[in-house]
């Protein structure tokens, strides 16, 4: 029976819940990343606001740091464990910036051969395992070291069956993902194209999913980038054109001033899609169990691992 993998243990998908697909709750970002705002280590805050999302009906949440961003999976255990939420850890490896020391000088077996035993055994020697693969682009390309990563990526897809989701900078180059990594034998169905509403052109949204891929509105509540009411209006009609299956939902907040834990009482914290979100949607026509099944049922069928329980 399929199965999905969390930081503490194995669920079946039948009991995940509402799930946000994309998100970050401990970071320790490397030293080139000057802004304090990024470092997202309070274990604290992270509590309060996992209970707040909890509280709003939240159950579960893909956590996207990956190694060379500061990820922390006993730290994400703990939290798990403290407040119900089931968490996600990824492996595989941020964009160029971040990954190139970690990524240049080794192989694209050696690359896969630890996504895929991060996956089947643990993390660093310890009994958490991650249950999604994470590959990533910089603005408007996929360079060398990057292009190792989706190769490794897809090696590890085929090896255990867990998800590929994306990095896509600002949107840019998600046609190219999804050509690269169907070149290297994966499944569409099998993928999670990130962050598709930094670029809020609708053509090209629906260019993706017309390719089988799912993709990602995951800037809900950043209305820096685009305002949550054409986010909404573009998931409106990606519905009424039958692709409703085919989008997930999240904040992707990794900046302590997205979270009212933090203190600063400015963000729109976790709670925001199902306490807000929603109900744009719901103004727009969408039906409530369209919007429960972009928030449980899209997840449960992306997170699930087919026959992974044979892994154990």
């Amino acid at each position: 029976m399929p199965i999905i993998r969390t930081v503490c243990g194995d669920i079946a998908p039948s009991v995940l819940g509402v799930t946000y697909m994309h998100e970050h709750v401990l970071t320790s970002p490397p030293e080139s990343v000057a802004d304090p705002d990024f470092r997202m280590d309070n274990s604290a805050a992270a509590e309060r606001e996992l209970g707040s999302f909890h509280a709003a009906g939240g159950r579960a949440l893909v956590e996207m740091t990956t190694r060379d961003y500061g990820r922390n999976p006993t730290g994400l255990q703990q939290l798990s464990a403290a407040t119900g939420v089931h968490v996600v850890c990824v492996t595989g490896w941020q964009k160029h910036i971040h990954c190139y020391t970690w990524v240049a000088e080794r192989s694209v077996s050696e690359l896969a051969n630890q996504m895929i035993h991060e996956i089947t055994v643990g993390i660093d020697g310890l009994p958490i395992r991650a249950g999604v693969i994470k590959a990533s682009s910089s603005l408007n390309t996929i360079t060398d070291v990057e292009h190792k990563v989706f190769q490794a990526a897809a090696l590890a897809q085929r090896a255990t069956g867990a998800l590929i989701t994306t990095h896509t900078e600002a949107g840019t180059h998600a046609l190219q993902q999804v050509d690269l990594l169907g070149t290297l034998g994966c499944d569409p169905t099998r993928l999670l194209i990130g962050h598709l509403d930094r670029c809020m052109e609708y053509e090209y949204h629906l260019a993706l999913v017309r390719q089988g891929v799912t993709i990602g509105y995951d800037q809900i509540g950043k209305e820096k980038y685009a305002p949550d009411t054409q986010r909404a209006d573009y998931i409106a009609r990606l519905c009424e054109a039958g692709f409703a299956h085919q989008i997930a939902l999240s904040c992707d907040m990794a900046r302590r001033s997205s979270w009212p834990s933090y203190g600063g009482w400015g963000g729109p914290g976790l709670t925001t899609i199902v306490w807000r979100f929603a109900g744009l949607l719901r103004e727009r026509g969408v039906p409530s169990a369209t919007i429960a099944a972009m928030l449980v049922q899209t997840p449960a069928r992306l997170l699930a691992m087919p026959g992974c329980d044979r892994l154990d």
